[in-house]
């Protein structure tokens, strides 16, 4: 018996055509123009390098570590959590991020429930010494809270282990001094590792983060101020410093997402293994190396897909059956 093809095939491979003439061009339109996209601003906080908030962009040493929510908050994402970033700088690389989940004036001497932050230790990431931990309530059967001076001169071996109950800071908590009461204990001490940070937790009511900024009076007048700061290194290569170049193109450091090679993202939607003006180096489109924010078609795409649709339904009731012939059986509609 020779074959039929039916309606159903009929519109299957009509429906694939239109799909083909009028989606296809504008989603490869869409990859390629997410292919050069670099945001270089989350909110208020500029995004340079060796950060970067679309894949593909930046530093894979900072891959996924910073995220641009639909707001327009910068968070950056630890194994802890991820944390509202309020400022980086570049020149002097840090960020300042907010926990939170940390003791705060408004709470004075009533403690909530705390976690631990923590960094991920593959990232070039690190707690900076400038930071100063306050521990609240701490339990001095298990906590050595002390002034730190005193113990130090009878204990010199055990000096880094005591919690500091005569603290600057502690005497000083910056914008709310009378906060915690005479009810409440304050001793200031500096995790070196995570679990050390955990184990003190375990036996206080609750912590928070003071960092020193620069104040008005650089650089001798520091300022104490609520929040982590975070240090971070820039990985310096000379193929991004020519990549960067204005001479030589003036690109964007990249890398590519699947190889994590270093890659120069350039305006041509073409990027380079060195930088743009290269002529020698082969340049190569890579549509998926910057994910971008792009989640769906493009609005031309959208239009293609409407006008598909009324194509198919105005040739349908006029066009004849060719297709195979039409019954009950394998009738669509």
């Amino acid at each position: 018996m020779a074959y039929k093809p039916s309606s159903c095939s009929c519109f299957y491979h009509s429906f694939c055509f239109l799909l083909i003439v009028f989606i296809l061009p504008y989603f490869c339109l869409t990859k390629a123009q997410a292919a050069s996209h670099c945001r270089t601003t989350c909110g208020t906080i500029p995004i340079n390098y060796p950060f970067g908030i679309d894949d593909g962009c930046g530093s894979p040493y900072y891959r996924h570590v910073l995220v641009c929510t639909d707001s327009g908050f910068l968070e950056l994402r630890t194994p802890s959590g991820r944390y509202q970033v309020r400022s980086i700088s570049y020149s002097d690389p840090h960020m300042i991020v907010t926990d939170p989940f940390m003791w705060n004036c408004q709470d004075g001497h009533h403690f909530r429930a705390t976690r631990p932050f923590s960094l991920d230790t593959s990232t070039h990431l690190t707690l900076s010494s400038q930071n100063d931990y306050l521990f609240f309530n701490c339990s001095e059967e298990k906590v050595i809270v002390e002034p730190k001076p005193i113990f130090c001169e009878r204990f010199p071996d055990r000096c880094d282990s005591t919690c500091d109950s005569a603290s600057y800071l502690c005497r000083h908590l910056p914008g709310c001094a009378n906060a915690l009461g005479a009810s409440s204990s304050c001793c200031s001490y500096f995790p070196k590792a995570t679990e050390s940070l955990r184990l003190m937790l375990k036996y206080c009511a609750s912590y928070t983060s003071i960092y020193w900024r620069t104040g008005v009076n650089a650089p001798d007048d520091q300022v104490p101020e609520y929040g982590i700061r975070v240090d971070f290194d820039i990985p310096v290569t000379t193929d991004c410093l020519q990549c960067q170049d204005m001479k030589k193109g003036g690109g964007t450091c990249g890398f590519d997402t699947q190889s994590q090679n270093f890659l120069c993202l350039c305006n041509q939607r073409t990027n380079a293994t060195t930088y743009c003006n290269d002529h020698n180096n082969t340049g190569h489109n890579k549509a998926g190396v910057i994910a971008g924010t792009v989640t769906g078609v493009s609005a031309a795409g959208a239009i293609g897909i409407g006008a598909g649709l009324w194509y198919w339904k105005k040739v349908r009731p006029t066009a004849p059956v060719t297709c195979g012939v039409q019954s009950n059986e394998n009738r669509l509609f």
